[in-house]
């Protein structure tokens, strides 16, 4: 199947009778490129009855297509004007379209119940990218997420032990899904050009996903604010005796007990647990 989203002029032409002038912050950048459409679609594998959650609608391109894929689709809308846009647009034709406005960082799945399975295929504006995914993160987890993405956050998401961009983000995706092959797309496929260069990161829920503990995050992303300091010291700190002392005996186990925290791999994260112990944010 073959999608035509609205083309530059048609873009333009829209946004004038809005009355709505793209918000660089928010990062309101609108696809016009139909094969990335498709490609998104087909990356996801988007079958009829999938229930597919949207992030950021803009004026539907995307939102179309899912929906001519007979696609369940579950869209939030931070922007007023695009909200009721699309509402007008496809919500009388379509009752397989669920449509909220709201901030996604406080609702990362929109309005979708919360029930599996399903998958997120989103066109994700740049500017909440990595507190969005860490909600995500915490659960209930899609069995496959398409992102379009800022090319330096995918490069954070994906990152491995001992590279600069290694995180806790980095940490939290690797724990829970794999990466698959994904597309890089060009700065002219959006109204208006940006600035930055895209990619749509696909990647896909391992078969027995981890996630971590909300005070295990909270301590993980301490601890990379301090990335200079070797963890063995941090854990001296930030962890209870009894339990430090474990620690500190695994990571001397695999030779990582003068390692900082970018160099420890993910399995190794995976056996730190403060969830029965205390929570590092009331020290």
């Amino acid at each position: 199947m073959q999608y035509k989203p609205l083309s530059p002029a048609q873009t333009q032409s829209i946004l004038e009778k809005l009355g709505h002038c793209p918000n660089k912050r928010l990062g309101q950048n609108f696809l016009i490129d139909g094969n990335i459409v498709r490609k998104s679609l087909q990356l996801a594998n988007v079958q009829a009855g999938d229930r597919i959650v949207e992030i950021g609608t803009g004026l539907g391109t995307l939102t179309r297509a899912l929906l001519q894929a007979n696609a369940q689709v579950f869209a939030i809308e931070y922007d007023s004007k695009l909200y009721q846009h699309v509402l007008s647009a496809f919500k009388p034709a379509h009752s397989h379209l669920t449509l909220m406005r709201g901030d996604a960082v406080d609702h990362p799945l929109g309005p979708f119940p919360g029930d599996t399975p399903f998958k997120i295929v989103a066109n994700l504006p740049y500017a909440i990218a990595t507190p969005w995914l860490e909600q995500v993160l915490a659960g209930p987890l899609p069995d496959k997420m398409v992102l379009m993405l800022q090319k330096e956050a995918a490069d954070r998401f994906t990152a491995q032990p001992c590279s600069k961009n290694y995180g806790a983000i980095s940490i939290f995706l690797a724990a829970a899904y794999g990466q698959k092959a994904g597309h890089t797309v060009a700065n002219q496929c959006f109204y208006p050009i940006p600035q930055v260069g895209s990619v749509l990161l696909h990647i896909e829920k391992k078969p027995t996903p981890f996630i971590f503990s909300t005070p295990t995050r909270r301590w993980i992303r301490q601890l990379f604010t301090q990335r200079r300091k070797q963890l063995s010291g941090l854990i001296k700190k930030t962890v209870p005796a009894a339990t430090a002392q474990n620690w500190l005996d695994l990571l001397e186990k695999h030779h990582l007990q003068h390692a900082r925290a970018e160099a420890i791999p993910v399995e190794i994260w995976q056996q730190f647990d403060l969830s029965c112990i205390h929570d590092p944010a009331s020290q």
